[in-house]
């Protein structure tokens, strides 16, 4: 399967991205990132972060984590912020938090968890909730998460009732929901009108677009905010193999196709943080490029869906 790493290999455009140039690093030095309103706070957080299941959860799971430290020193150093993990997603807390510990930027992160200890749709134990909770914490090694979600709609009414106190005590600031599963987003909805939620964690790319009709309008109406989970959808980066990015991508900003997927999942008001998951630093320095220029207006992402839909199918598996 062609990759972006592929892409990018192929293309002499991306040789500054891939070494880690020191202009490609010149090029954003000094430059702000487009920030977005969490609508329960007014704070503004960069509309582009990172995530941590996929290719970073396998490499926090292998013997040499080195190249998790590129991309953490990159996201830092270039002013990205929300981190998206979660306990489910191996070692990724804990070889993050201590990363960020050796780079001397934990304070310098949005910290965004989760929590989920129900099992295939049934009751969570509140005890091993909140000692699921405590380890995450340890591994960030914060006094104060900024944000923890119930992770795949885990029995909400226990769950969501435990991050509730927690943010009474002041331990947590935002509390959320997450649903990656278009058949679980009536259930979504529902506990959106049901919980008092900061945030929801959904999936939502330039193929996969049923999010913003079915669950941003709820977001939008309730003052919720959304974190975007796989925005290069389950197989942009095949299906552009050997396409030519559109000239007028440009005018927005857009000079890879990561990034103009990117732009294209941000691009959405309702949407308040994008949150790609990489183990490479250069893919960390592209889809920040994302949070730089403009984001393309309601005609531009129209003309953007338009070239998806155009895009060669992704070849079928033999199975």
């Amino acid at each position: 399967m062609f990759t972006r790493r592929d892409w990018l290999r192929s293309t002499a455009a991306a040789s500054a991205l891939l070494s880690l140039d020191p202009r490609a690093l010149r090029a954003l030095e000094g430059r702000k990132l487009l920030t977005r309103a969490i609508p329960s706070s007014g704070e503004q957080v960069p509309i582009i972060g990172l995530g941590s299941s996929a290719t970073f959860r396998r490499m926090a799971g292998s013997e040499d984590v080195s190249g998790l430290q590129g991309v953490l020193k990159t996201f830092t150093d270039n002013g990205a912020k929300v981190f998206d993990t979660a306990p489910a997603y191996g070692a990724s807390e804990e070889v993050a938090g201590r990363i960020a510990a050796e780079l001397g930027v934990t304070d310098r992160i949005f910290w965004a968890t989760k929590v989920n200890v129900a099992r295939r749709g049934g009751p969570a134990d509140p005890d091993a909730a909140r000692a699921q909770i405590e380890r995450s914490f340890g591994h960030f090694g914060v006094d104060v998460i900024d944000l923890i979600q119930v992770h795949n709609l885990g029995d909400p009414p226990t769950q969501v009732g435990i991050l509730q106190e927690l943010k009474a005590e002041g331990r947590i600031r935002y509390l959320g929901i997450t649903s990656t599963r278009k058949q679980q987003y009536e259930a979504l909805a529902k506990a959106m009108a049901d919980y008092p939620l900061d945030f929801i964690g959904i999936d939502y790319a330039a193929n996969n677009t049923s999010a913003a009709e079915e669950i941003f309008p709820i977001a939008a109406d309730r003052g919720i905010g959304i974190l975007v989970y796989v925005p290069f959808g389950r197989n942009l980066f095949t299906r552009a193999s050997g396409q030519e990015l559109p000239e007028w991508a440009a005018e927005f900003g857009a000079t890879t196709w990561a990034q103009f997927f990117l732009k294209f999942a941000a691009a959405h008001p309702a949407v308040t943080c994008v949150t790609p998951a990489t183990s490479k630093a250069a893919h960390m320095l592209d889809n920040i490029g994302a949070a730089m220029g403009r984001l393309p207006d309601e005609d531009e992402q129209a003309r953007m869906l338009e070239v998806v839909n155009a895009l060669p199918p992704a070849p079928r598996r033999r199975g």
